[in-house]
């Protein structure tokens, strides 16, 4: 993953506030969720819609924070791995930092080569949320955040209202729902959940081990700019065959220093728009376990590739492969790519994808 320049978080956070003329100030702070039985919580930060931290039991009932991140908001403001954030407009790569919709052309922030990725150099994680509503416990707990983009952010056409929804169900249910209506012209929209997974806990060495599923047959190959060939392709006979359970990293490629393992999308089996299982990790050594359900055509496998000594919560240090990404989403690309589903929402529709992670032992 292209990783930008650093700012001061100062600077940053000014340029958050100045997103549109008249833009209130809005307070950035933490916001925790917990289940009546004390053994399931999350906490999350506006800064980004970003989910900070995963509180879940193995089988011997010990806790253990299961996602990567950080302490600090300065850290989160700074950070390049967009760990755990709410990214968009258009998450994932769109070639050569344009595409053409309705005759008429668009070029964005380039910020990986010469292609845009994840939103531009600014895009929805960061930038600053509104909190709509927060229930911090109960049978439900929930917290909801609204972001207004507007027409022109970071070369993206027309206005788009989002809102991002965390919230728990029993027993150890979480759920995150992503809604946008675009208001005033077509764009297209791909937003994600960037979560860092590692169930034996942040920071507890690599993923290689995990057992991981994935319900897929096809994926799509890339070019060397990591940019959809347009082939959507079997996987059987390759690496990317994980239709029954397999480690992490029985096949992949690993490359010490950064690089090899594992960045591609996988063209997720069943009804693209449904909510279905995409796929089911496990940990051998903790018993924990956890399975994603989308309603996305797609879902982008990444192992930490380039995720090299970085600090992160409670002094940890996290190495290359010390998490997956389970990324549900449209496919890369797909506003060049027409025999791709559709990425365009146009004024007055909705797009929603709902996302639930199973947590189990």
């Amino acid at each position: 993953m292209a990783r930008a320049a650093l700012l001061p978080v100062a600077l940053l956070l000014c340029l958050a506030l100045a997103g549109s003329a008249g833009a209130e100030r809005k307070k950035v702070g933490f916001y925790e969720l917990k289940n009546k039985k004390g053994d399931f919580s999350i906490k999350v930060t506006n800064w980004g819609a970003t989910l900070v931290s995963v509180l879940v039991p193995d089988c011997k009932g010990n806790l253990a924070d299961v996602i990567l991140g950080y302490d600090t908001l300065a850290e989160y403001v700074n950070g390049t791995a967009s760990f755990g954030a709410t990214v968009g407009r258009v998450a994932n790569r769109i070639a050569n930092s344009r595409f053409v919709l309705d005759g008429k052309a668009y070029r964005l922030f380039r910020n990986d080569g010469n292609n845009s990725i994840h939103g531009g150099h600014r895009g929805f994680s960061k930038v600053i949320w509104t909190v709509k509503e927060h229930v911090r416990d109960g049978d439900c707990p929930y917290i909801t955040f609204f972001y207004h983009s507007f027409d022109g952010e970071q070369g993206f056409p027309g206005d788009l209202d989002l809102y991002v929804t965390y919230q728990l169900s029993s027993p150890y249910d979480l759920s995150i729902r992503m809604n946008a209506t675009a208001t005033t012209k077509a764009t297209p929209v791909n937003l994600v959940n960037h979560g860092y997974w590692n169930l034996a806990g942040h920071g507890s060495g690599d993923v290689l081990r995990h057992e991981l599923q994935i319900l897929a047959s096809r994926y799509t190959p890339l070019d060397a700019t990591k940019i959809p060939t347009g082939e959507i392709a079997p996987v059987a006979g390759t690496i990317y065959d994980f239709l029954k359970p397999t480690p992490v990293g029985e096949h992949m490629e690993i490359v010490s220093g950064g690089g090899g393992g594992y960045d591609i999308n996988f063209a997720v089996d069943g009804q693209q728009d449904a909510l279905r299982q995409v796929a089911r990790v496990e940990d051998p050594k903790s018993g924990r376990g956890m399975e994603v359900w989308a309603n996305q055509p797609g879902v982008q496998l990444y192992t930490s590739n380039w995720l090299i000594n970085e600090k992160g919560k409670g002094g940890k240090v996290y190495g290359q492969y010390g998490a997956l990404c389970l990324e549900t989403q449209a496919y890369p690309d797909a506003v060049n790519h027409p025999e791709f589903p559709s990425s365009i929402v146009r004024p007055g529709q909705v797009y929603k994808h709902d996302m639930t992670i199973r947590f189990y032992y």
